[in-house]
C-alpha cells in the first residue's frame, strides 16, 4: 500500500467511529485543528501553571487509548460541538500523546496522510533532550512530510520561549527516537540527555524505537506501556547482547526511512510477535 494512502485512514486507535459526527464541520486549516485540539484538552503538566487543581478522577483519563474513548468522555463532560473552546475545568486533561494522537484522528477523518511520532523535544529543557510526541502529516502544497506539535497554544510557546512556527516544527528541535538511537550508538551523542525526569538512558530511548514503529503501523500505545514484547525490560537492566543491540539497530534505522521502507516496516511489524500489543486490551490489530 501506498503509505500516503495508508496514513490517510484511520487505524484502531484513531478510528473516531460513532463519534465521527463530532468532526465533519471541522475546518481543514491546520491552524485551527490544532486550536480545536487545545480547546477541549488540557496538559497534566500545565494544569497548575494554568490554576487548575487536577482530581484524580481528571487524570486517569490519561489512561485512555483509543480516540472514541476520549471522545465519548468529552461529550459527556461538555455537549458542546468540538470548535467551542470549553472551560478550562471542563477540558480533558492529557499528555503530548493524547494531543499528537487528538490531532491525528482529525487529519486522517479528513482523509489527511498523519502519523504520530515518538521521539525527543529539544525546546522544553535546555541542554537535555525531554521525552516528546508531535504529529508528522503530509503538507501537499510543499510536497513533505511535516511535524506539527498541536500541544504548543500561545501559552506554552511563551512559558517555553519557543521562537518556532509549531505548525512546522524543524527537524533539530524534535528529534525522532530512532534518529537518537542512531545517535548515541555512533557515540556522537550522550543517551543521558535523553528522557524525562529521572528516566533517561539507552534503554529509555529503546522504549521510544519501540512506540514510533509501533505508531508507524497506527499503534499509537501509552507512553508508559510495557511488561510486554519489546518493551519488557526495566531501565535498570543491563544492556543486552550485541547481537540484540544490532537487531535494536536495524529497527530503529528503518524509522528513519520509513517511506523508502515502509513496506518492510510493515511486513517485519506483522512477523515479528514481540510488537504485537497484549490481547486483554481488547483492541484487535490491523
Amino acid at each position: 500500500m501506498d503509505p500516503l494512502v495508508f496514513y490517510s485512514q484511520p487505524g484502531i486507535i484513531t478510528n473516531t467511529g460513532k463519534y465521527a459526527s463530532l468532526l465533519v464541520d471541522l475546518s481543514d486549516d491546520l491552524a485551527s485543528l490544532c486550536s480545536v485540539v487545545q480547546s477541549n484538552m488540557v496538559h497534566v503538566f500545565s494544569a497548575e501553571r494554568l490554576g487548575l487543581n487536577l482530581t484524580e478522577d481528571q487524570k486517569s483519563t490519561l489512561q485512555i487509548r483509543p480516540i472514541a474513548d476520549k471522545l465519548a468522555l468529552m461529550t459527556e463532560t461538555n455537549d458542546q460541538p468540538l470548535s467551542v473552546s470549553k472551560p478550562l475545568g471542563q477540558r480533558q486533561v492529557g499528555n503530548c500523546r493524547d494531543f499528537t494522537v487528538f490531532l491525528c484522528s482529525i487529519l486522517r477523518h479528513k482523509g489527511i496522510p498523519a502519523r504520530a511520532r515518538c521521539g525527543f523535544g529539544k525546546y522544553f529543557d535546555p541542554g537535555q533532550y525531554v521525552d516528546h510526541w508531535v504529529c508528522e502529516y503530509w503538507n501537499s502544497a510543499k510536497k513533505r512530510w511535516t511535524m506539527v506539535d498541536s500541544e504548543l497554544d500561545a501559552s506554552a510557546m511563551e512559558f517555553f520561549n519557543i521562537k518556532f512556527d509549531p505548525l512546522d516544527v524543524p527537524s533539530e528541535e524534535f528529534m525522532t527516537a530512532g534518529r537518537a538511537w542512531e545517535l548515541c550508538r555512533q557515540r556522537k551523542a550522550d543517551p543521558d540527555k535523553f528522557g524525562i525526569f529521572d528516566m533517561h538512558g539507552i534503554r529509555f530511548i529503546w522504549g521510544d524505537v519501540v512506540r514510533d514503529f509501533l505508531a508507524l503501523n497506527k499503534i499509537e500505545i501509552l507512553p508508559w506501556d510495557g511488561g510486554w514484547g519489546f518493551l519488557n525490560q526495566k531501565l535498570s537492566d543491563p544492556l543486552p547482547d550485541e547481537e540484540t543491540l544490532v537487531l535494536y539497530d536495524q529497527i530503529a534505522a528503518m524509522t528513519l526511512e520509513i517511506n523508502e521502507k515502509f513496506p518492510e516496516i510493515r511486513a517485519y511489524y506483522k512477523s515479528e510477535p514481540r510488537f504485537h500489543i497484549p490481547s486483554e486490551w481488547g483492541l484487535k490489530e490491523e
